[in-house]
């Protein structure tokens, strides 16, 4: 169990889910008072398709993406320097950290609570003393990052690049990726959006070990049609 506080993922989807089951549960028990039972039907298999998907959405935001990135993080030695695009509040840093007593684990971060609620630096530094490992924060922005080429021995992102609002943007985030990435190096991003363009960009790179693949319900928010893809990729030698 982690100790830290992470928030939700995109907290005013997870609202509107809950609010949609509600009203339509509402809906559904209206609609069996003024006796037209078929629409109550509809309206009660509507509220708890919605309810079952705002399950699905705080199971994945509260544990299924730690579940999944606990294993992906496993592969590492415990020496590497390891870089996370978007860090957030800290969840995928601080499992990464736990992994590397020879290492060491840096986030950046723009902080914005839009996309994650409660996104701010002291937020993750506090969770980052709870689960008792150090990690270094920087503020900035994942297309223009701060570091010298092939800093890294690991890059990774966790449903953070598909914020940037615009295609060049998104594709300058991944080639600074690369950038920072040392030759051998592994960089590991999930997503639920664009990762076919991200392969895209790398595969124009250079890159040939480079693949996608379905992080399976433990990463769905709300459903299958929201599932999270992983691009895994290693920088050639």
């Amino acid at each position: 169990m982690r100790r830290g506080s992470y928030g939700f993922d995109a907290p005013w989807s997870l609202a509107g889910l809950v609010f949609g089951a509600v009203v339509l549960l509402a809906l559904s028990l209206a609609s069996f008072a003024f006796d037209v039972p078929a629409a109550g039907v509809a309206f009660l298999l509507g509220a708890l398709y919605t309810a079952a998907s705002a399950a699905s959405y705080l199971y994945t935001t509260r544990r299924g993406k730690f579940l999944v990135w606990a294993a992906e993080l496993d592969r590492l030695r415990g020496d590497e320097r390891l870089l996370d695009l978007g860090c957030g509040r800290g969840a995928v840093l601080t499992l990464a950290a736990e992994r590397l007593p020879e290492g060491r684990a840096t986030g950046v971060d723009l902080w914005r609570s839009t996309d994650q609620s409660g996104n701010d630096e002291s937020v993750t530094k506090a969770n980052a003393e709870a689960e008792g490992i150090s990690v270094e924060l920087v503020t900035g922005d994942m297309r223009e990052l701060l570091f010298e080429d092939e800093s890294f021995d690991v890059v990774v992102s966790a449903l953070a690049v598909h914020n940037i609002p615009d295609a060049d943007g998104r594709e300058r985030a991944v080639r600074e990726a690369h950038r920072v990435l040392r030759p051998g190096g592994l960089m590991l991003i999930a997503d639920f959006q664009h990762t076919p363009a991200y392969e895209d960009t790398l595969r124009a790179l250079g890159v040939v070990d480079v693949r996608r693949r379905d992080l399976g319900r433990r990463y769905w928010y709300g459903g299958p049609w929201f599932r999270t893809w992983m691009l895994e990729a290693r920088k050639p030698a």
